[in-house]
């Protein structure tokens, strides 16, 4: 059997000619290709959103090309928009949208399943300064990167980080002025409060308001068909968590926490609140676990060691991973493009959960 590389696929996807007389590769079109003992994983990402939604043909015509090849056994391809690209303007999206974001919550009968969604996996932490959000949008480009659709849900409500960790500095469009059409990068489909609001705006609101607020991103975004909905949750176990797990059907929790005893503390309250509330935990991962000397190589446990192992295994949860500390890692979700997006060893750390999570059928 011939061996599928990175390259043949390439040079099978240039043979898709466009109407300018490029290719699919030479406009860059080809994102997050992998080439794995013959299954084929890659994003095709348009310009915009409007030329995604004449692009359906032209990706089921690479998949089918691809499919052909020798050697390769299965195809995904994920069809997505690039946020920065601009639509002509004839079809330009209305004015920003007059969105009241935070109104009170609308009355439910019970837990409400989000339209399109196959599965919602709640990441969370009993305090801040884990590192949760940096894990939540890695995740997500890790699952993306193997061909699963994926949207992040940032229900940071205080404290929207997606927006700055993701690349994305856009307000979403409206169709109507009810609906929301969310934002779209390294092939993961994005909503976050942070789009709404000025960046160093303050949110200001009680309990109320953050419930509806929580209820009009999963209910009135245009999230289309995922395969998972990854929800960044704020720290703690407040308001935020209360209504996501009462009132939507969860597949199961994430929690994230470092190895440091009084972090642990604070991730057993986590813990006890998804037991309380009915929500399966999935597992663990810790976070912070080591640090890697890039000069002498020596390996320091600044936080503890073993502690989000031994309490997984404690609860009988799976230790999802452990992740060191990472200075590429911190550069690269404040510089927009998450580590996982790329090849480093971070990226394949990131990409070893994300594959136990699909192997797992949780994602």
């Amino acid at each position: 059997m011939v061996a599928v590389t990175k390259e043949s696929v390439l040079a099978t996807l240039r043979r898709i000619s466009l109407p300018d007389g490029g290719d699919l590769v030479s406009h860059d079109f080809v994102r997050a290709l992998s080439v794995t003992e013959g299954v084929v994983r890659f994003v095709i990402e348009a310009p915009n959103a409007e030329i995604a939604q004449k692009m359906g043909p032209l990706r089921q015509a690479a998949e089918d090309l691809v499919a052909s090849m020798d050697g390769v056994s299965e195809v995904s391809v994920v069809l997505t928009a690039h946020s920065g690209g601009q639509a002509a303007p004839a079809a330009a999206p209305k004015a920003p949208p007059s969105l009241k974001i935070g109104g009170h919550p609308k009355p439910q009968a019970g837990p409400m399943k989000v339209a399109g969604v196959d599965r919602i996996l709640a990441v969370g932490s009993g305090k801040g300064g884990v590192g949760k959000s940096t894990v939540s949008s890695n995740l997500a480009v890790a699952l993306a990167k193997q061909g699963r659709k994926v949207g992040l849900l940032d229900a940071d409500i205080y404290g929207p980080s997606q927006p700055r960790m993701m690349g994305v500095n856009k307000r979403p469009a409206s169709p109507d002025g009810k609906t929301i059409l969310p934002l779209h990068a390294h092939g993961v489909t994005i909503m976050s409060l942070g789009f709404m609001l000025e960046e160093d705006k303050p949110v200001v609101w009680r309990g109320p308001m953050l419930m509806g607020a929580l209820q009009q991103m999963l209910t009135q975004v245009q999230w289309g068909d995922l395969d998972v909905l990854i929800v960044d949750l704020p720290p703690g176990t407040g308001d935020v968590q209360l209504t996501l797990c009462q009132k939507t059907e969860l597949t199961g929790a994430i929690v994230v926490s470092t190895p440091q005893d009084v972090a642990l503390l604070d991730a057993r309250k986590a813990l006890g609140m998804f037991d309380q509330l009915k929500t399966p935990v999935l597992g663990l991962i810790e976070n912070m676990s080591l640090f890697h000397c890039p000069k002498c190589g020596h390996e320091s446990h600044i936080f503890g060691h073993g502690g989000v192992a031994a309490e997984a295994e404690k609860l009988g949860v799976p230790l999802l991973g452990a992740l060191p500390i990472d200075l590429d890692t911190r550069l690269a979700g404040d510089g927009g493009t998450p580590i996982s997006a790329g090849e480093s060893e971070m990226a394949q750390a990131y990409a070893r959960i994300a594959d136990g999570l699909v192997r797992g059928g949780m994602a």
